[in-house]
């Protein structure tokens, strides 16, 4: 494995030092986490995907993954925005690194840490995200998009959205583009309230969207090629790493409280330490799994010859499962981590509390639903050949 970037020990310090401290009333106020996001930029955490030759960090999958896990273990929402943030500057990067416009974007974005957001939902595509009824519409060099999207996370305080749709109003609805739309061009219409669950710090509530820009912004290719080598293994790898490091906090809570039953019985072994045990184990599966499935993308990514293969059917079926392992495995732990603290796992007031690990990561078989993904891994498994 390779070394560390020191951007993820970065990430730790602001886990601690303000994602941690302000995580509790993001949560209670479904509010956006601006004090996270601030220290982010000024780390310039919000480019360390796109590429050193533009003037970011370039940093891997691999070390994505381990910032959001890193982040996850202070707000789990906070490190969703950053997950999804990374999802949209590793699209353009890496399906537009060819284009003079998105090279200056990125250029851009590097010195004013500009915040990215997405618009895949639409009204009527009941969840489909290969699948759009808006279309863009081109005049000239310019360009027109409306879109009734169901849930636009943190879009009201992003500094740009990319947004799918059709490629034009008479393509098929599962020819797709990606577009970028940029603040200063857009209008928001907030269609629905939000009130979730958990993960209340993303604030994803319903948007109508009307845009214009420029032909440049949209990016090169289809979004079928962006969403099979980049969109589906950035959501699911970044996902599952920050999924880990909610998971690890409500352990590491949970350790705190064996630790401190230990001091009071000198020379004994809680019987909760083996219950710790346990859990400690699966989370270290579940890093494992990401971490894997992270740095096997990376060695094909950097290696052109080799970059078809994200396209097989092998590797779809490999990002199906680990969606669906990580986000089944995540709420398991931390239930495993509330047997073990007990009442003081459940009191909302307790400093050991895992209440809001537990509803962040509910989330986690939501987000493209589980259900929805096994049906296609079942096809898949019908005429894939063992690798």
């Amino acid at each position: 494995m390779p070394n560390r970037h020191p951007m993820i020990d970065r990430m730790k310090q602001i886990a601690a030092d303000v994602a941690s401290k302000h995580a509790p009333d993001v949560d209670r106020h479904a509010r956006f986490p601006v004090e996270t996001l601030a220290a982010l930029r000024a780390e310039k955490a919000l480019s360390a995907a796109v590429p050193e030759e533009f003037g970011g960090a370039g940093m891997g999958l691999r070390d994505l993954a381990a910032m959001c896990a890193a982040l996850g273990q202070g707000c789990g929402a906070s490190s969703m925005v950053l997950a999804m943030h990374h999802i949209q500057v590793g699209c353009i990067a890496r399906h537009g690194a060819h284009s003079a416009y998105f090279q200056d974007y990125m250029r851009g974005l590097v010195e004013h840490q500009w915040l990215l957001a997405s618009m895949t939902s639409e009204v009527g595509t009941y969840g489909d995200t290969r699948s759009s009824i808006c279309a863009v519409d081109i005049a000239g060099d310019r360009f027109t998009l409306n879109k009734d999207a169901t849930t636009g996370s943190y879009c009201g305080h992003a500094d740009g959205i990319l947004v799918t749709c059709r490629r034009t109003a008479e393509s098929p609805a599962s020819d797709q583009v990606l577009v970028l739309v940029k603040k200063d061009d857009y209008t928001l219409t907030q269609t629905s309230t939000w009130d979730p669950l958990g993960m209340r710090g993303t604030v994803s509530p319903g948007f109508k969207l009307e845009s214009s820009g420029h032909v440049d912004q949209i990016i090169p290719g289809s979004y079928a090629d962006s969403s099979a080598v980049t969109m589906v293994p950035y959501s699911h790898v970044l996902w599952a790493g920050l999924w880990s490091g909610i998971a690890a906090d409500a352990v590491s809570r949970a350790s705190a409280v064996v630790r401190a039953e230990a001091r009071k019985r000198i020379g004994e072994t809680p019987p909760s330490a083996i219950l710790l045990a346990r859990v400690s184990q699966d989370l270290q599966s579940m890093r494992h799994n990401w971490q894997q499935v992270a740095a096997e993308f990376d060695e094909i990514s950097a290696d052109a010859g080799r970059r078809e293969e994200l396209t097989t059917m092998n590797w779809a079926l490999r990002f199906n499962q680990l969606k669906c392992a990580c986000s089944e495995a995540g709420p398991r732990i931390v239930h495993q981590a509330l047997q073990i603290a007990g009442l003081m796992g459940y009191k909302n007031d307790s400093p050991f509390s895992v209440g809001r690990h537990y509803r962040d990561l509910l989330s986690a078989s939501l987000m493209v639903s589980n259900e929805r993904i096994a049906a296609k891994s079942a096809s898949l498994l019908l005429v894939v050949k063992d690798d």
